[in-house]
């Protein structure tokens, strides 16, 4: 019985994890659908892209919200079982990747779900873990975005970062090593869906910022 309320648990989380606010923001703002702007995607960097700076930033901050959330719901209906707090947020991101409520299907006739990258979910799990982490792991994403430029190093940076975090707080101040799996599932979740920018990014044509250090000095060039 207690399996069975563990599951429906983690399901709850990728249900909350699938509702796309990048969608629903740049619909409300322009009447666009976000799937059909540059990427596809409708996390916070492509709804900044179909609607503008705010667009983008509101929709990062709810989908933060999302992951972190998909942990405080786990916490509150499961006291005592930190396995399944850590594979709540992590199905929080699936469900951003690939959302139940954007399935469809190709011209081919294939069903798919759409989604975004994962990068502001994954921070906003981490957070629900262990609050104080966003104030690590939220401003080196900043920093990795504003130098290097790149969006999907970036967005690939955070789950690393969370890695690290959960690793070296379970090391010398008595944090739970299980922690640091949830940034080793978020990790396997960023690379997957950004298999196409690592491509790109193999092959030196990977879009990078122009407000950015590496943008602005490739600009100088």
């Amino acid at each position: 019985m207690q399996i069975a309320f563990n599951i429906g648990v983690i399901f709850l989380a990728y249900l909350l994890g699938s509702v796309p606010f990048g969608l629903l923001i740049v619909k409300l703002k322009t009447g666009k659908d976000i799937r059909e702007v540059e990427s596809g995607r409708t996390g916070g960097t492509n709804a900044m892209r179909a609607a503008g700076f705010w667009a983008g930033i509101f929709t990062a901050i709810l989908d933060i919200l999302k992951g972190a959330a998909a942990v405080w719901l786990a916490q509150w209906l499961i006291k005592d079982n930190q396995w399944v707090h850590v594979i709540a947020p992590i199905a929080a991101i699936l469900g951003h990747n690939y959302s139940i409520f954007l399935a469809e299907r190709t011209d081919k006739g294939k069903f798919r779900l759409r989604g975004g990258a994962g990068g502001a979910p994954s921070i906003g799990g981490a957070m629900g873990l262990w609050p104080a982490s966003v104030l690590i792991i939220l401003p080196l994403g900043m920093l990795t975005f504003f130098t290097i430029g790149i969006a999907s190093i970036t967005t690939i940076s955070v789950a690393l970062f969370a890695i690290i975090v959960f690793a070296v707080r379970a090391l010398l101040f008595g944090g739970q090593w299980v922690d640091v799996w949830y940034g080793v599932g978020a990790e396997i979740l960023l690379m997957w869906a950004l298999r196409p920018n690592l491509k790109k990014l193999f092959e030196g044509n990977e879009r990078v910022v122009k407000y950015s250090l590496n943008g602005w000095l490739r600009a100088k060039r």
